[in-house]
């Protein structure tokens, strides 16, 4: 079968955050597909078959589960799926998913936008040890469907942090997310970096699921529903996102930079 790695939320090579896709004629064996995304090695591996037209489930599988709701591993698929099979320019696509029903369209430049559901945190206490596993002290905690949201004072707080990932992975839930306002005088509104090494991800490079929790704790703050964040990793990438209720859209573009066969 046809497989690939895309790297998404980028517009050139090596950057953003990479993504496996296989492109699959039925549903495949979960526990095959998890062998097949450890051996890949990538924070997510997405695992795409049709089911009608223009209509595909997905699963998403990080090197060591399996996940929900994944953002750039689904821009990845509808990147590889717009490339090679022959999907009309203004068709929407539909993913059946554990998260429901998610649409990804594709616009005049190459970009993508992907419909999710909204993920609002709401205030909680920082757990013990927090502070102590990021190496400062939060501004603000708040919680989410499945992960935790951290607030610190400035964009250069966030850049600056190294966490003790092992402490981290001790903290319930998917991922920690570091977040902060953008800087003075910056062309996007929110910064921010994830954690996630209970799910087998030290670092997520760019994270469209984070940004449903991102897009409405920022659209909160700032009193704006269309904002845009750059996810401070070493790869980098930005997300546009638009809040709509309990939706939000996630803007990015993508690059393939692998394309080969994948053995049984």
């Amino acid at each position: 079968m046809r497989a690939f790695i895309v790297d998404a939320f980028t517009d050139r090579p090596f950057a953003g955050n990479p993504a496996g896709v296989c492109l699959l004629a039925e549903p495949a064996d979960a526990a095959w597909m998890q062998r097949v995304a450890a051996e890949f090695n990538l924070p997510e591996t997405a695992f795409v078959h049709p089911v009608a037209e223009n209509t595909y489930g997905l699963r998403w599988f990080t090197p060591t589960v399996e996940v929900d709701l994944c953002g750039h591993a689904t821009l990845a698929t509808a990147h590889v799926l717009h490339a090679t099979q022959g999907i009309p320019s203004d068709a929407a696509l539909r993913f059946d998913t554990l998260s429901g029903v998610l649409t990804a369209r594709r616009h005049s430049q190459g970009a993508f936008t992907l419909d999710f559901p909204a993920d609002p945190p709401t205030v909680a206490p920082a757990p013990e040890g927090l502070a102590k596993a990021l190496g400062t002290e939060p501004r603000w905690t708040g919680s989410a469907r499945h992960d935790l949201l951290v607030e610190l004072p400035e964009a250069q707080a966030v850049r600056d942090l190294a966490p003790d990932i092992a402490a981290l992975a001790e903290f319930s839930g998917r991922a920690v997310i570091v977040t902060a306002g953008a800087a003075d005088g910056a062309d996007h509104d929110f910064v921010s970096r994830v954690f996630a090494p209970a799910a087998g991800i030290p670092e997520d490079p760019v994270t469209g699921a984070a940004h449903c929790v991102l897009a409405p704790h920022w659209a909160g703050r700032l009193g704006r529903t269309e904002l845009t964040g750059v996810q401070l990793s070493s790869r980098g990438g930005r997300v546009g996102v638009e809040l709509h209720g309990d939706r939000v859209t996630l803007l990015g573009q993508a690059v393939t930079v692998f394309d080969g066969e994948l053995t049984p």
